[in-house]
């Protein structure tokens, strides 16, 4: 798993289930205040994450995920790696 891949399948996820418009996704852009989170919604969105990568993510992870770029490269780091 690339890290284009998951950048792809991301905001693919974030425009189809949280119906967020793809052009505000930017690498830099702040996670939490441009996608309007809410507890449900961080709790949909580890449901969504950890069935689509099979990436364990607990609310500490969500301290040190600021932008959708951090965001990427946790999930890039945390993903069980091909062979």
């Amino acid at each position: 798993m690339n890290k284009e891949y998951i950048i792809n399948k991301v905001n693919e996820i974030l425009v189809e289930e949280f119906e967020i418009e793809q052009e505000i996704i930017s690498p830099d852009a702040l996670l939490h205040e441009t996608m309007e989170l809410d507890s449900l919604d961080y709790v949909d969105l580890v449901v969504l994450i950890e069935s689509n990568f099979g990436v364990k993510v607990n609310g500490e992870d969500f301290k040190e995920i600021k932008t959708f770029e951090n965001f990427y490269d946790f999930i890039l780091q945390k993903a069980p790696q091909e062979s």
